[in-house]
């Protein structure tokens, strides 16, 4: 009987269901449209230059937003730590573990927390000066790169520096100021590369020891037919996991900053 009046509430409601739709679609309720908005894209002529140039300034100001990634990466501290990460991964031997998005999650967070008091600089000296009205853009940029320049600047080799001088023919700089971004950047993105290769070679020492020993043991005990990956594997996660890998790896690379 309780399955039977449940089976009965159930045809009531679907029923029910129905004749509402049926009665909405036969007499649609009368009410206010709803305002869509219509958004236009033109070209045409203009009487007044000042048009011309803020249209110009917005297609610059997208252009460089969409260049931001490549700012964050190339700018930042985000290069050493990605490369440091996937050394990790490669002496560990494992193929996709930890995966990508989760190495370029953790390297963006490391990014930000080392690169934060840059970010704060520029803020406090060069955005909230622009947008009070206090300064022009063009001083806006030039207070906006100072801090960016002195973090640069802090971890570029000297040699690396000269040589993109030497190649840029300009004449030797007497100063910092004199040295432009063009010079500056790819310096500071070859420095970080070779300090990233550097603390690699370092991280993979203890790891190609664990394999040589392995590896040796198998041929000793004659199972060539053993790949010594398969054995060295497990003993090289133990000892990451054992000494706290991932703690250290971070704490070296923020220690480098």
């Amino acid at each position: 009987m309780p399955k039977k009046s449940l089976f009965q509430w159930t045809l009531f409601v679907s029923a029910a269901l129905a004749i509402f739709t049926v009665l909405l679609y036969a007499f649609p309720v009368k009410g206010q449209p709803i305002p869509i908005p219509d958004i236009n894209v033109e070209i045409g002529q203009s009487e007044r230059p000042q048009d011309v140039v803020g249209t110009l300034q917005i297609l610059i100001l997208l252009t460089v937003l969409s260049l931001v990634p490549a700012f964050l990466v190339m700018l930042t501290s985000f290069t050493r730590i990605i490369v440091v990460l996937s050394f990790v991964r490669q002496a560990l031997a494992v193929q996709q573990i930890p995966p990508n998005q989760v190495l370029i999650g953790l390297a963006l967070f490391l990014t930000f927390f080392t690169i934060a008091p840059v970010f704060q600089d520029i803020k406090s000296e060069a955005v909230d000066p622009y947008l009070k009205g206090a300064i022009t853009q063009e001083q806006a940029f030039e207070a906006g790169a100072k801090p960016l320049r002195d973090f640069m600047f802090e971890h570029t080799r000297e040699k690396d520096l000269a040589l993109f001088v030497r190649m840029s023919d300009m004449d030797r700089p007497k100063s910092r100021d004199d040295i432009p971004l063009r010079v500056l950047i790819p310096s500071f993105i070859v420095s970080e590369l070779k300090t990233a290769f550097e603390m690699g070679f370092l991280i993979f020492i203890p790891f190609l020891i664990i394999d040589i020993v392995v590896a040796s043991t198998l041929m000793s005990m004659g199972m060539f037919m053993v790949p010594p990956i398969m054995i060295s594997l497990p003993f090289k996660i133990l000892l990451f996991v054992l000494v706290d890998g991932w703690h250290l790896v971070v704490k070296s690379l923020l220690e480098s900053f």
